[in-house]
């Protein structure tokens, strides 16, 4: 019996493409930390994150991803404990905008997670522009940020100076609450 399936290597790069993109869908978050920085105008800055975890005996998955969009690094999920998981993470602007971004702009997630990265993908776009620089701009696009995942409870805002003292952050309906941890 003769298959129509095609075999070629485009075909095959677009399986691979869309089998790491449903991964992706399970096991990965598009993230927009907001970080204290006295250095910075506004005193706080944003920091944009693309994450993916595995459990170390199917790590293959994560170099996969890694060498694909040829950028990033692994490293240990939870250090200094005993959770064994590794996560692969780009955090660059330019490999954000030059390869993760594009990646998932041709192979669309399939569940409410496309629309973390659509808000994901503005603002690092908007950041690529500046508009985080001024202060009207970074208030926009750290309220867009604090909207993602969830509606951002229990963010985690870390100094960058100190970053083992950090503030939780509790978004409710018209109200921003910051608790000290």
């Amino acid at each position: 019996m003769v298959s129509n399936n095609p075999v070629g290597a485009g075909n095959q790069q677009e399986r691979l493409d869309a089998y790491l993109a449903g991964f992706v869908d399970g096991e990965g978050t598009f993230h927009v930390a907001v970080q204290r920085n006295p250095d910075t105008r506004v005193g706080w800055q944003l920091v944009p994150e693309f994450h993916v975890s595995q459990n170390r005996e199917r790590s293959e998955v994560l170099r996969l991803i890694r060498s694909r969009l040829g950028c990033g690094y692994i490293r240990e999920n939870h250090r200094g404990t005993t959770d064994t998981t590794l996560v692969y993470v780009v955090r660059k602007r330019i490999h954000l905008l030059e390869r993760v971004i594009p990646f998932f702009e041709g192979n669309p997630l399939l569940s409410s997670k496309q629309k973390e990265f659509l808000t994901f993908a503005s603002i690092v776009s908007a950041m690529d522009d500046g508009e985080h620089l001024a202060q009207a701009g970074f208030e926009r696009l750290k309220m867009v940020a604090l909207s993602m995942n969830g509606g951002g409870r229990y963010r985690r805002l870390h100094r960058a100076s100190h970053p083992e003292s950090s503030e939780t952050i509790r978004q409710t309906p018209n109200l921003l609450v910051s608790e000290a941890r």
